[in-house]
C-alpha cells in the first residue's frame, strides 16, 4: 500500500536550510495499522505529509498503491486512495450540519446524490455519529468532532486512514472514542491506518511501532518489541506505556504477569483470572 525509498525533505526557515526527513525507508502492507512515535520535531508529521502529498520528496520516492507522489497525474488518484485527518477537527469541519459535512467530499468526487446519500449514512455508522447525523458540529464534543472528520474521509472511501495527531487537542474520553473508531475501522473494515501520536497507549494497539529521531526511522516492530526496549525509549524521551511499567514493576516483585499485556483491557483480564 505505502512503499517509501530513501525519502529526504528539505525546507528553508528565513536563510537556513532545515533538513526534516533523512533518508527513510518504509513500507506499509494492506490492512496494517502502524503507529508513528516520536518527540516534537522528529519528523513524524512530515512523514505523515507525503503519504497523501501535500508535501513532495526532496529526492527520493514515495509510492501509494504503486502511484509516485512526485507524478501530478496521480495527485488526485492518490488523495482518494489516502485519507488525511488532522488534529484539530475544527479546521476539517466545513459545513453546518454533520450529515452535509461528510457529503462535502463525495460531492467533489462528482457522484450522484442518491450514491452521496448512502456514503453518508454507512461513515456515520461506521464511526457511530448516526444519531447525530443534524446536528450543528459546534455543537459536537472534541471526540464526536474528530469522529464526523474521520467520516468525512471515509465517505470518500479510502484504503489509507493517515492519522496526524488526531488525539492531541482531546480529553481521554475523547481519545478513547476516536481510537476505539479507528480500532474498529482497521479491524472490521480492513483499512490501512498510519497513525502519527505521541500517547505510547495507543501505539500499544497497533501492529507496528515505528519510532523516528532527527528525521530518521531508528525503532520499527511490534509493540512488544519496541517497549521492551525502555531504555533506548529513554533515550530518545520517550516512554512506555503506563501499563507496561506496572507489569514491569509486578514482575520485579515476582508476580507472573505474562509479557504479552501491554493494555489496561489486558491487564485487567489478566487480574480477573488470578
Amino acid at each position: 500500500m505505502i512503499e517509501i525509498r530513501d525519502l529526504w525533505h528539505k525546507y528553508r526557515r528565513g536563510d537556513d536550510e532545515i533538513t526534516a526527513l533523512r533518508g527513510v525507508n518504509l513500507t506499509v502492507n494492506q490492512g496494517e495499522f502502524v503507529v508513528v512515535l516520536g518527540h516534537n520535531g522528529s519528523g513524524k508529521s512530515t512523514l505523515a505529509k507525503h503519504l497523501n502529498a501535500l508535501l513532495l520528496p526532496t529526492s527520493g520516492s514515495v509510492y501509494i498503491n504503486g502511484m509516485d507522489t512526485k507524478e501530478e497525474r496521480y495527485l488526485w488518484e492518490i488523495r482518494q486512495q489516502a485519507g488525511m485527518v488532522f488534529q484539530n477537527p475544527d479546521n476539517q469541519l466545513v459545513a453546518t450540519v454533520v450529515e452535509e459535512d461528510v457529503a462535502f467530499g463525495p460531492e467533489n468526487l462528482g457522484l450522484p446524490p442518491e450514491q452521496i446519500r448512502e456514503r453518508v449514512r454507512e461513515a456515520l455508522a461506521l464511526v457511530g455519529m448516526s444519531d447525530y447525523r443534524y446536528y450543528a458540529p459546534h455543537l459536537l464534543s472534541g471526540g464526536q468532532k474528530q469522529r464526523v472528520a474521520i467520516a468525512g474521509i471515509i465517505a470518500m472511501r479510502p484504503s489509507i486512514l493517515i492519522l496526524d495527531e488526531p488525539t492531541a487537542m482531546l480529553d481521554p474520553q475523547g481519545r478513547k472514542e476516536v481510537m476505539d473508531t479507528v480500532k474498529r475501522l482497521n479491524r472490521e473494515e480492513g483499512l490501512t491506518v498510519v497513525h502519527i501520536t505521541h500517547f505510547m497507549e495507543e501505539a500499544a494497539i497497533a501492529d507496528r511501532v515505528v519510532v523516528m529521531e532527527q528525521g530518521k526511522i531508528v525503532m520499527d516492530g511490534t509493540p512488544r518489541q519496541v517497549f521492551s526496549q525502555g531504555e533506548t525509549l529513554k533515550k530518545l524521551r520517550l516512554d512506555v506505556p503506563q501499563v507496561v511499567q506496572l507489569a514491569q514493576a509486578l514482575r520485579a516483585e515476582g508476580l507472573a504477569v505474562p509479557e504479552n499485556i501491554l493494555t489496561v483491557e489486558q491487564m485487567l483480564q489478566w487480574v480477573e483470572q488470578q
